[in-house]
């Protein structure tokens, strides 16, 4: 097998990994959620809409200021194995189980999308895994012709806090007043708001995962990350 193909079916075996970690928080989350009352739904609401509105305000904040939360990182190893398919699937589940923080706010706002959305824990929890692992994909089939793209795009990265915190902030404001249920409403009538509410928030998680890819503690060490998955250095990875 071609080093371009190992770095991109590892990166596959990446990818399950987090995802299985992902989907398996969403199940918990939706099966202990599942048959708690309208009025406590209400409740968790609320509050978990003024926590996503929280970690968007700190998100903000660090850009311009330290918050300890955001600048220490967290993590999870594990040992390579013999087999490369395997090391990177326990690579993948390392990588959910120990989040890096600056990324964290976004993660847990997802959780806690998920926990006021009972009944979709598992698809939301899936819908991020999908929007953080579809890029992760492509620069894996694609790294050789990407590599000038990441370096354009590095100068970007520092106003990822701003743009990062002022979605999360929406996201709150959304989950808290319960406009995504009103815009359902107002754009197909009662009878189909529940299935357009529902798939708004599986496109605000694939989005989080999305911009998760794009933050700068994820896309500078992307390089890092497939020469890990190839087994060999950085530059032999992109060819």
């Amino acid at each position: 097998m071609e080093k371009s193909e190992r770095v991109f079916v590892n990166s596959v075996f990446f990818v399950l990994g987090f995802t299985l970690v992902f989907s398996v928080l969403g199940i918990l989350l939706q099966t202990l959620l599942y048959h708690i009352s309208f009025q406590a739904m209400g409740v968790i609401r609320i509050v978990g809409g003024a926590i996503i509105l929280a970690f968007g305000i700190l998100l903000i904040a660090s850009s311009r200021y330290i918050i300890p939360f955001f600048s220490q990182g967290h993590g999870i190893k594990f040992k390579r194995t013999g087999n490369s398919f395997v090391s990177s699937f326990l690579f993948g589940v390392g990588f959910a189980m120990g989040w890096t923080p600056c990324v964290g706010a976004i993660l847990g706002s997802i959780y806690v999308l998920a926990a006021s959305s009972p009944g979709i824990g598992f698809l939301l929890l899936l819908s991020y895994s999908l929007g953080l692992g579809i890029p992760f994909l492509v620069f894996g089939a694609f790294i050789s012709r990407l590599s000038g793209f990441m370096g354009r795009i590095k100068r970007f990265l520092n106003y990822f806090n701003i743009v990062a915190g002022l979605f999360l902030v929406a996201i709150g404001v959304l989950v808290v007043t319960g406009y995504i249920g009103l815009l359902a409403v107002f754009l197909v009538g009662p009878s189909g708001s529940m299935s357009l509410g529902s798939n708004l928030n599986f496109l605000v998680a694939m989005l989080a995962g999305i911009l998760t890819f794009f933050s700068p503690c994820i896309l500078p060490l992307v390089p890092a990350f497939f020469s890990y998955m190839a087994g060999t250095s950085a530059d032999e990875a992109k060819k």
